[in-house]
């Protein structure tokens, strides 16, 4: 029989890619004002200011072009996606690896027994290209990209993620960079932990009042063992 010291808190741990596995945010920032800049007419609309596109990292690409150019047409859209798409995958692509340790961390998880997934405002295409340039793909069950479910913060990555893997709710736990991360993990009624190594400032994530704030995923593994420990001890 399994002691309640060694079971998992946990039966499925669920990563957001850019910012939280990935060492991304500066290259998609670069990448973001590249494209904008290659434009030159933004239909009367000026740049956003770098807060506000490091801010907004996770929403989705189109979603973002709404945040950024309110009342533009698809033309104008369609424009900026394009570019971005090009000087991403002729320039920035291989700008970035992931977090020093992150390997190692999900590599112990699944050692552990969890169940590892990802959610992910990135394409399906770029997703696999990611996880061929990691190798990091193996290590996961399954994945949600934005090409197969709505733009965080809509529950359906995740929903979709419990229903291939057949876990509830309440036995998964979220774990990103940004509010839209954690805002998903709300509505799909799970629990989530932040981190900090990513688009978004220790008091926005706080707002959302996870589970808890974390330096990087690197610090996950004590976390979790802390929970453990505790239920353990009945606390």
């Amino acid at each position: 029989m399994t002691s309640r010291a060694s079971r998992r808190p946990f039966e499925l741990l669920v990563f957001d890619w850019d910012g939280t596995v990935m060492d991304s945010i500066g290259a998609i920032v670069d990448c973001t004002f590249a494209a904008l800049e290659s434009l030159g007419d933004l239909a009367g609309h000026e740049l956003p200011p770098r807060d506000k596109v490091r801010h907004a990292i996770g929403m989705g690409l189109l979603e973002t072009m709404h945040e950024f150019f309110p009342g533009a047409g698809p033309e104008l859209h369609s424009r900026v996606l394009e570019a971005y798409r090009e000087q991403w995958v002729t320039i920035y692509k291989d700008r970035f690896h992931p977090f020093e340790g992150t390997r190692a961390t999900l590599e112990a998880l699944a050692a552990e027994g969890y169940l590892l997934g990802v959610a992910t405002a990135k394409s399906r295409r770029g997703l696999v290209r990611d996880f061929e340039r990691s190798g990091l793909g193996p290590l996961f069950q399954a994945t949600r990209t934005v090409d197969e479910a709505p733009s965080k913060p809509h529950p359906g990555m995740l929903e979709g993620l419990f229903e291939e893997l057949g876990v509830a709710p309440g036995a998964a736990l979220m774990i990103g960079d940004t509010n839209w991360d954690l805002e998903m993990a709300s509505n799909a009624g799970c629990a989530a932990v932040g981190v900090l190594s990513g688009a978004q400032s220790e008091e926005r994530l706080a707002v959302c009042e996870p589970l808890a704030l974390l330096p990087d995923v690197t610090a996950l593994p004590p976390f979790l063992s802390g929970l453990r420990l505790r239920a353990a001890a009945g606390g």
